[in-house]
């Protein structure tokens, strides 16, 4: 990181911790990401044992499943490295993207209890090491509608504050959601529906931040 860049980091960080809106709601907000995290990892335990219903879809029956894990996840996790050390910079967008994770991880999970799928036929399992973190320590199949992957793509673009990279998590994104289902990991609609929920719930988060943080908050 160069002088300048350095201390626009620094201005920037100064300039919204100067708003008593953005010093509260920063710590709340990193609280509500790990408990957001440890019921997500409950509710995973929960719908793992639950029987559901399995879709014929249409798409999905005509190959079969290829092993993909190491390419999906090394460019899921790359990506979000590097979309955050991006947002590092802009601590309002950065406030914003947490909290949009927050928020489209509540729609997940309530569209997971209420929808209750059975993976796709001849699936291969996600070996997602994140499901190890936050304490689940086993196979998930049942995490379907909709796809957590896709999203999380998708909102690292729409938060994104370099033009750059909103291009390259768009690509991500199709990328992402194409290997997904070429595992079988999810259906059709899991990865169709799940930039629809990133979208609302940015837009949502977005909206609110907009009418709280009025001092220091820039469109962009």
């Amino acid at each position: 990181m160069n002088k300048t860049s350095n201390n626009s980091f620094k201005n920037n960080w100064k300039t919204s911790w100067s708003e008593k809106t953005f010093k509260f709601q920063l710590p709340v907000t990193i609280v509500l990401l790990f408990l957001a995290l440890h019921f997500f990892a409950q509710l995973l335990v929960f719908i793992e044992q639950r029987q559901g219903v399995v879709i014929n879809d249409p798409i999905l029956n005509l190959f079969n499943p290829v092993r993909l894990d190491w390419i999906i996840f090394s460019l899921i996790y790359i990506s979000i490295l590097t979309g955050l050390l991006f947002l590092l910079k802009y601590p309002q967008y950065f406030l914003i993207a947490i909290q949009t994770y927050i928020l489209m991880n509540l729609f997940r999970m309530i569209s997971m209890y209420v929808i209750p799928l059975d993976p796709p036929l001849g699936t291969l399992d996600l070996n997602d090491p994140l499901i190890f973190v936050v304490g689940t320590g086993t196979p998930i199949t049942r995490d379907l509608f909709f796809s957590g992957h896709t999203a999380t793509m998708f909102l690292l673009s729409l938060t994104a504050v370099n033009k750059k990279l909103k291009i390259i998590f768009l690509i991500s994104t199709f990328l992402v959601g194409f290997l997904v289902i070429l595992q079988k990991a999810h259906y059709t609609i899991d990865v169709i529906a799940a930039p629809f929920y990133a979208y609302c719930s940015y837009k949502i988060i977005y909206s609110l931040q907009k009418n709280l943080m009025t001092e220091t908050f820039t469109d962009r």
